[in-house]
């Protein structure tokens, strides 16, 4: 079917030719389709799109005779710039307040986090009955992810003296943790 077919079909859309509507939709809406699925990524939105997209054609296609485009690239323009509305319409509505109050609150409730703050007391105190460098290696093994060998190279000892502090360490913090 050529672009001259598709423009006389797109003319007795305008006039209200129901017949030639659904030729121009059974012509047309692959490619049509294709455009709102690679805008919009979604399979179901794609296809409840592309029905909004061939209302837009019914209703509007006298606005098509005032175009310079191609009959294809008039209608490529209207499924494009429907699809880009809805991307824009579903991040504005993602953006608002009111759906922030649906995301469930992943973070701890108010008494793990007096339960987590007690914890972190005792362990910060047992921390502190520690000799001052071999708390800061425990810190840095257990809380900031450092290796034994960055440790063992900040603190100037050997790498087995490494692994001695922190073991001895772990069992005093054991021990104290269970006072």
């Amino acid at each position: 079917m050529g672009s001259d077919d598709i423009t006389k079909l797109i003319f007795r859309t305008a006039l209200r030719d129901r017949t030639s509507f659904d030729q121009l939709y059974s012509r047309t809406s692959a490619k049509l389709f294709g455009v709102c699925l690679r805008i919009l990524r979604d399979r179901a939105e794609a296809e409840e799109a592309l029905q909004e997209v061939y209302v837009k054609i019914w209703t509007k296609a006298d606005r098509f005779s005032a175009s310079d485009l191609s009959p294809m690239t008039w209608l490529v323009a209207v499924a494009r710039n429907h699809a880009i509305d809805r991307v824009r319409a579903r991040r504005r509505r993602g953006s608002g307040l009111d759906e922030a109050m649906d995301v469930p609150d992943d973070g701890p409730t108010p008494e793990a986090q007096a339960i987590a703050s007690g914890e972190r007391r005792l362990i910060d105190g047992c921390l502190g009955e520690l000799e001052d460098d071999r708390a800061a290696a425990v810190r840095g093994a257990y809380l900031n992810g450092d290796s034994y060998s960055e440790l063992a190279e900040r603190f100037g000892v050997p790498l087995n003296t490494m692994r001695t502090w922190l073991r001895r360490s772990l069992a005093k913090l054991k021990e104290c943790l269970e006072r």
